[in-house]
């Protein structure tokens, strides 16, 4: 084995990653695989099933160990039974999770805010992509000794609030607030938390928003382009090198409470 392979190298390591079905989770799940991880996908499996994205990781990354469960991660319970089902089906505990589950639900001027859409969105972002999942995994390294590593999905709207997506911004703040907070409490436990904050990458979710029907960028496609240094949209296997990094114990051993951008220079973009 190479250096840069043994710095990188997932051998002997068993990943979750939550939201596994999504488009930049499965990715992620992609790399790991490559990287020779074990990798248990969680998910709903509502509008993208479990099955179908364990496929697709296979068949793309070219490791057969790869697995699903379909699980609610806003569920405590139901955490706790896929974890069993996870070292069930290992003979191991796994020592990195990826918390993958997020999303939007629509856009409005702040007067217009619907508070029940304002209170999902709040709860899937918190809670079942970081709070319910982190906990039970936190509970179980603890108990166990397992030096672990969290990975959170950050997003631009943690540093720069975005225009008409109230409860997403709100969200990721906290996702961002709660990162470095996790990074301090589980230390003494050996136990990293990091995050990656993509930029604009297109996926289900929002291309309908940065695309238009023809083909041609929407407004707010075509401002985001101009905020952005490099000019374009990220490509998924972009994010594969900070996922990496913070996976690796050897690589990121003593990073813990940062939030990587991956954005193309958004972030820095100024007049």
């Amino acid at each position: 084995m190479s250096f840069v392979e043994s710095m990188f190298s997932l051998n002997g390591a068993a990943a979750v990653i939550t939201g596994g079905a999504g488009g930049l989770p499965r990715s992620l799940a992609v790399a790991f695989a490559k990287a020779g991880a074990r990798v248990c996908l969680w998910g709903r499996g509502t509008n993208h099933p479990i099955e179908d994205a364990v496929v697709s990781v296979k068949a793309e990354s070219g490791s057969p160990d790869v697995f699903g469960v379909t699980v609610d991660t806003a569920d405590s319970l139901a955490c706790e039974r896929a974890y069993d089902a996870t070292v069930e089906h290992w003979g191991m505990q796994p020592s990195i999770l990826l918390n993958g589950v997020g999303g939007n639900r629509g856009k409005s001027s702040f007067v217009d805010v619907d508070e029940a859409v304002f209170e999902e969105v709040l709860k899937l972002n918190l809670l079942s992509g970081l709070v319910t999942p982190t906990r039970v995994f936190a509970r179980r390294w603890i108990e166990h000794g397992v030096k672990g590593a969290v990975i959170n999905m950050t997003s631009m709207t943690s540093y720069k609030a975005l225009s008409g997506v109230w409860a997403y911004d709100a969200a990721k703040a906290g996702v961002l607030n709660l990162t470095e907070a996790l990074a301090k409490e589980l230390a003494p436990h050996h136990i990293r938390v990091n995050a990656i904050a993509p930029g604009f990458f297109v996926g289900n979710q929002n291309r309908s928003l940065l695309y238009r029907d023809d083909g041609e960028l929407t407004e707010r496609g075509k401002a985001i382009i101009a905020r952005t240094p490099f000019g374009r949209f990220g490509e998924h296997s972009e994010l594969w090198g900070a996922a990496l990094f913070l996976a690796s114990d050897r690589a990121s051993g003593f990073v813990t409470g940062v939030s990587i951008p991956v954005d193309g220079g958004f972030l820095a973009d100024n007049i």
